[in-house]
């Protein structure tokens, strides 16, 4: 049910077309919703495959968009939040396939309240956007990859290890900073540039991702390092190489585990398998009342304790598209075009 109030919002009226801002009905929030007054958006690719080819989008017209920073305007009557709550929220534009009220691109959105946690003072609404999609698909990876959802599985003497490949992505600084936390050595790769700050945010070493010889140099620095190095992370599809890590650990250690390798880039008929490794892609869980779950435990718990205690750093850096909501189809093109340890936000 609606109100009469209205708002902006980036609508897409068709598969292709550029988004249009428009004025539309402010939604009233169901029981376990929230109204969020949305203030700044983070860009995904996935927000550009869901413009250009109707990705997960059952009709027109439809508001895509995943990443926001805002402030808590309205409750439904079963939720704790309280109106003027600053919050970081991941938008179910992905899950509910288009529907306008759920997508982040507009200045009144919809969210369930497992998908928003809240932020400190301290956290801009730009750095607050930057949070849902890098944590939740993190999360998915490790969820994918078998392990529960609980804080501080490991610690360093159990000489468990993870790859993150692509690391100075938003998704791979999510990745490394989660797998840090859960105890895991992270060894991660990325361009030099962005060496020091990836070891800031808990990697322990880093390799160069162009090098020819970074497969050998992983395998040899974990090895060293005496770590059983048998989960990677593939933030940039790079498949082959994850595998040719994992296969040279896949008979040694406790327990002889299968290696898992969780991948954020879709898969095909044509994605390089290897005997005793999975490969998997990264997926939150498909049953609604697990995913229901997974959403609260990740957003509504782990995220908050890492953020109120300054564990958890908002990353990686911000570039601001001008323009608000009609600046967003430049931000895609941009995105498109191809960014580097920097996320791109437009301010609402």
């Amino acid at each position: 049910m609606s109100s009469t109030n209205q708002h902006a919002a980036a609508t897409l009226e068709s598969k292709g077309s550029p988004l249009t801002v428009v004025s539309r009905p402010t939604p009233t929030p169901g029981p376990n919703e929230v109204l969020v007054d949305v203030k700044a958006v983070a860009l995904n690719p996935i927000d550009c495959y869901m413009r250009d080819f109707g990705f997960m989008i059952n009709s027109y017209p439809a508001v895509v968009g995943s990443d926001i920073g805002g402030t808590i305007v309205a409750v439904g009557p079963s939720v704790s939040f309280k109106p003027g709550t600053r919050v970081a929220a991941f938008a179910p534009t992905f899950f509910v396939q288009g529907v306008p009220d759920y997508g982040a691109f507009q200045a009144k959105a919809l969210i369930p309240a497992t998908n928003v946690t809240t932020v400190p003072d301290n956290v801009s609404f730009n750095e607050a956007s930057l949070l849902g999609m890098s944590v939740v698909t993190a999360w998915s990876g490790w969820y994918t990859a078998g392990l529960p959802l609980q804080d501080n599985l490991y610690t360093p003497a159990d000489k468990k290890g993870v790859l993150v490949w692509g690391g100075a992505s938003s998704i791979g600084t999510g990745a490394i900073q989660s797998a840090k936390m859960l105890g895991f050595t992270v060894y991660t790769t990325a361009s030099p540039k962005h060496h020091a700050y990836l070891k800031t945010l808990g990697a322990t070493a880093t390799f160069d991702y162009k090098d020819e010889n970074a497969v050998t140099k992983i395998v040899q620095t974990a090895k060293g390092d005496g770590i059983d190095l048998r989960i990677a992370f593939d933030a940039a599809g790079q498949v082959r190489s994850c595998l040719d890590i994992l296969k040279e650990f896949k008979n040694a250690g406790a327990g002889r585990t299968t290696p898992q390798l969780a991948t954020a880039v879709a898969m095909s008929d044509h994605t390089p398998q290897e005997d005793g490794v999975e490969v998997k892609f990264v997926a939150a869980p498909t049953d609604e009342r697990a995913r229901t779950e997974f959403f609260a435990f990740v957003m509504n718990r782990w995220l908050r304790g890492k953020l109120e205690n300054g564990e958890y750093r908002p990353s990686p850096g911000i570039k601001v598209v001008e323009g608000g909501l009609e600046g967003l189809n430049r931000g895609l093109d941009e995105l498109k075009g191809g960014v580097s340890g920097t996320k791109l936000v437009v301010e609402v």
